[in-house]
């Protein structure tokens, strides 16, 4: 039994280093989270309703599994046979089509449930200018964060500094 709920969460731990990986070396899964983080402003600052927020959140989350699964896929079939190279190639094209559709989707509902409280954003943060000021200045840190971050082990290598084969 003590047994058992060790593996149960030594599973948490798993999916918890997965998450910190994506992170660490998948550029698209940072712009995605800042995505979030701006998108999560904008609803507060509109003042969404609890079932507004609760679809904004499921939005998000859908788009990060999407992402996380897109990447599974590529380091899944990376580096494939010639005999499977053709299939590895369709398979990364079809779970990064699957982010695009997850994210679009996830844009339009974004769209409609914002853009009609648009002009309340704009009061809003005209009423408190400073947090306009410091959402502008988040961009440059945010930016950094997407595409100037970089972990020590890349794609595709192991800790000491091996790559996989």
């Amino acid at each position: 039994m003590k047994s058992e709920i060790k593996r149960f969460g030594r599973g948490f731990v798993y999916a918890w280093n997965g998450i910190l990986a994506a992170v660490h070396q998948e550029r698209n899964f940072r712009f995605h989270l800042c995505a979030a983080c701006y998108a999560l402003a904008a609803c507060w600052l509109a003042e969404l309703s609890r079932v507004e927020w609760a679809l904004i959140l499921f939005c998000i989350a859908a788009v990060l599994a999407m992402e996380l699964m897109n990447s599974a896929v590529e380091r899944a079939v990376d580096k494939p046979d010639t005999t499977h190279w053709w299939s590895a190639g369709a398979a990364k094209d079809m779970a990064a089509g699957a982010v695009l559709i997850t994210a679009l989707g996830a844009l339009v509902i974004g769209c409609c449930l914002l853009l009609p409280q648009l002009s309340k954003i704009m009061d809003r943060l005209l009423a408190m200018p400073w947090l306009g000021i410091l959402l502008l200045a988040a961009l440059i840190p945010a930016y950094l964060f997407i595409f100037r971050y970089h972990n020590a082990t890349q794609k595709g290598e192991t800790t000491n500094g091996k790559t996989d084969s």
